[in-house]
Protein backbone atom coordinates (compact mmCIF):
# COMPACT_ATOMS: atom_id res chain seq x y z
CA UNK A 1 0.00 0.00 0.00
CA UNK A 2 1.22 3.14 -1.02
CA UNK A 3 1.73 6.04 1.50
CA UNK A 4 -1.67 7.92 0.31
CA UNK A 5 -3.43 4.69 0.94
CA UNK A 6 -2.01 4.53 3.96
CA UNK A 7 -3.24 8.08 5.12
CA UNK A 8 -6.81 7.62 3.64
CA UNK A 9 -7.17 4.60 5.71
CA UNK A 10 -5.89 6.22 8.86
CA UNK A 11 -8.04 9.43 8.50
CA UNK A 12 -11.15 6.76 7.71
CA UNK A 13 -10.18 4.85 11.23
CA UNK A 14 -9.91 8.21 12.88
CA UNK A 15 -13.44 9.37 12.05
CA UNK A 16 -15.10 5.61 12.21
CA UNK A 17 -13.42 5.92 15.57
CA UNK A 18 -15.55 8.67 16.66
CA UNK A 19 -18.57 7.92 15.47
CA UNK A 20 -18.29 4.34 17.34
CA UNK A 21 -17.26 6.23 20.96
CA UNK A 22 -20.71 8.29 20.15
CA UNK A 23 -18.82 11.74 18.87
CA UNK A 24 -20.13 12.62 15.72
CA UNK A 25 -17.87 13.02 12.92
CA UNK A 26 -17.88 16.07 11.37
CA UNK A 27 -21.45 17.00 12.89
CA UNK A 28 -22.40 20.66 13.22
CA UNK A 29 -22.46 21.87 17.16
CA UNK A 30 -26.04 23.01 18.60
CA UNK A 31 -25.76 24.92 21.97
CA UNK A 32 -28.92 24.98 23.81
CA UNK A 33 -28.72 28.03 26.42
CA UNK A 34 -30.55 27.51 29.77
CA UNK A 35 -33.05 30.37 30.60
CA UNK A 36 -33.86 30.01 34.26
CA UNK A 37 -36.91 31.10 35.33
CA UNK A 38 -36.71 34.85 37.85
CA UNK A 39 -37.35 32.81 40.52
CA UNK A 40 -34.49 30.53 40.03
CA UNK A 41 -31.17 31.04 41.30
CA UNK A 42 -29.22 30.66 37.98
CA UNK A 43 -26.63 28.46 40.00
CA UNK A 44 -29.33 25.62 40.06
CA UNK A 45 -29.21 25.16 36.90
CA UNK A 46 -26.36 23.92 34.03
CA UNK A 47 -25.53 26.79 31.69
CA UNK A 48 -26.17 24.78 28.61
CA UNK A 49 -26.60 21.83 27.09
CA UNK A 50 -24.72 20.44 23.74
CA UNK A 51 -26.09 18.42 20.69
CA UNK A 52 -24.91 17.89 17.33
CA UNK A 53 -26.51 17.36 14.00
CA UNK A 54 -25.04 15.64 10.76
CA UNK A 55 -26.36 15.76 6.99
CA UNK A 56 -26.61 12.56 5.75
CA UNK A 57 -25.28 12.16 2.33
CA UNK A 58 -27.53 13.44 -0.25
CA UNK A 59 -30.20 11.12 -2.13
CA UNK A 60 -32.20 12.88 -5.30
CA UNK A 61 -35.40 14.22 -4.18
CA UNK A 62 -34.74 13.96 -0.10
CA UNK A 63 -32.17 15.21 2.59
CA UNK A 64 -31.93 13.72 6.23
CA UNK A 65 -30.45 14.82 9.60
CA UNK A 66 -29.24 12.91 12.32
CA UNK A 67 -29.02 14.59 15.87
CA UNK A 68 -28.94 14.02 19.09
CA UNK A 69 -28.75 16.02 22.30
CA UNK A 70 -26.18 15.43 25.62
CA UNK A 71 -29.11 14.89 28.02
CA UNK A 72 -27.22 12.24 29.80
CA UNK A 73 -24.85 15.16 30.87
CA UNK A 74 -27.54 16.80 33.17
CA UNK A 75 -30.22 13.82 33.17
CA UNK A 76 -30.33 9.83 34.24
CA UNK A 77 -33.24 7.33 33.51
CA UNK A 78 -34.02 9.42 30.73
CA UNK A 79 -36.54 7.19 28.05
CA UNK A 80 -39.20 8.29 24.65
CA UNK A 81 -42.36 9.56 26.41
CA UNK A 82 -44.25 10.42 22.89
CA UNK A 83 -43.60 10.70 19.41
CA UNK A 84 -45.77 11.90 16.42
CA UNK A 85 -44.45 12.25 12.96
CA UNK A 86 -43.94 15.24 13.49
CA UNK A 87 -42.20 15.37 17.26
CA UNK A 88 -40.79 13.35 19.66
CA UNK A 89 -40.57 14.06 23.62
CA UNK A 90 -38.00 12.20 25.85
CA UNK A 91 -38.12 12.77 29.70
CA UNK A 92 -35.53 11.95 32.28
CA UNK A 93 -34.72 12.82 36.15
CA UNK A 94 -32.47 16.17 36.83
CA UNK A 95 -29.13 15.01 38.18
CA UNK A 96 -29.02 15.87 42.11
CA UNK A 97 -26.89 18.90 41.37
CA UNK A 98 -29.78 20.42 38.90
CA UNK A 99 -32.94 18.72 41.04
CA UNK A 100 -34.06 22.23 42.00
CA UNK A 101 -33.84 24.18 38.55
CA UNK A 102 -37.07 25.56 36.86
CA UNK A 103 -35.82 26.71 33.45
CA UNK A 104 -36.23 26.45 29.44
CA UNK A 105 -33.20 26.40 26.79
CA UNK A 106 -33.54 26.64 23.27
CA UNK A 107 -30.64 26.93 20.45
CA UNK A 108 -28.99 29.39 20.46
CA UNK A 109 -26.20 29.13 18.25
CA UNK A 110 -25.06 26.73 15.59
CA UNK A 111 -21.20 26.03 14.99
CA UNK A 112 -20.50 28.97 16.94
CA UNK A 113 -22.67 31.60 14.75
CA UNK A 114 -26.18 32.99 16.67
CA UNK A 115 -28.59 30.44 15.33
CA UNK A 116 -31.62 32.00 13.18
CA UNK A 117 -34.96 30.58 13.22
CA UNK A 118 -36.85 28.32 14.78
CA UNK A 119 -35.67 26.43 17.89
CA UNK A 120 -37.29 22.68 16.71
CA UNK A 121 -35.37 21.57 19.64
CA UNK A 122 -35.96 22.80 22.81
CA UNK A 123 -35.60 21.52 26.90
CA UNK A 124 -37.89 22.51 29.69
CA UNK A 125 -36.43 21.56 33.34
CA UNK A 126 -38.94 21.44 36.48
CA UNK A 127 -39.96 19.30 39.36
CA UNK A 128 -36.70 17.46 39.59
CA UNK A 129 -37.52 16.40 35.55
CA UNK A 130 -36.12 17.65 32.21
CA UNK A 131 -38.02 16.61 28.74
CA UNK A 132 -36.07 17.20 25.69
CA UNK A 133 -38.38 18.36 22.80
CA UNK A 134 -37.31 17.83 18.92
CA UNK A 135 -40.80 19.49 17.28
CA UNK A 136 -40.98 19.88 13.62
CA UNK A 137 -44.11 21.90 13.42
CA UNK A 138 -44.04 24.68 11.28
CA UNK A 139 -40.27 23.60 9.87
CA UNK A 140 -41.05 23.82 6.29
CA UNK A 141 -39.10 22.18 3.52
CA UNK A 142 -37.26 23.38 0.40
CA UNK A 143 -40.88 22.32 -1.25
CA UNK A 144 -43.31 24.00 1.41
CA UNK A 145 -43.82 20.39 2.76
CA UNK A 146 -43.59 20.27 6.62
CA UNK A 147 -40.31 18.63 7.94
CA UNK A 148 -40.63 14.76 9.14
CA UNK A 149 -39.26 12.46 11.82
CA UNK A 150 -37.75 9.56 10.25
CA UNK A 151 -36.49 8.19 13.68
CA UNK A 152 -36.34 8.93 17.36
CA UNK A 153 -34.94 6.44 19.94
CA UNK A 154 -32.08 6.16 22.15
CA UNK A 155 -28.44 5.36 22.16
CA UNK A 156 -25.61 5.17 24.70
CA UNK A 157 -28.08 7.19 27.50
CA UNK A 158 -29.09 9.83 24.73
CA UNK A 159 -31.66 11.14 22.56
CA UNK A 160 -31.22 10.19 19.13
CA UNK A 161 -33.45 11.20 15.82
CA UNK A 162 -33.36 11.90 12.40
CA UNK A 163 -35.44 13.96 10.39
CA UNK A 164 -36.09 15.07 6.95
CA UNK A 165 -37.97 16.30 3.83
CA UNK A 166 -37.87 16.88 0.18
CA UNK A 167 -35.44 19.19 -1.52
Amino acid sequence: MNRKGCLFLLGSLTLGGFAAWGVPALASTLILKVYPTLATNPTLCPTQVIAYQTARPYQEGSYATDGMVQLAAIATDIGLLQRSPFSATWTGRLKPQYRNCQATAGITTLDGEPFQGHSYLRLQLNDGRVAAILDMTGVPDANSFTSTLLFNGMREGNPRWAWGGSD
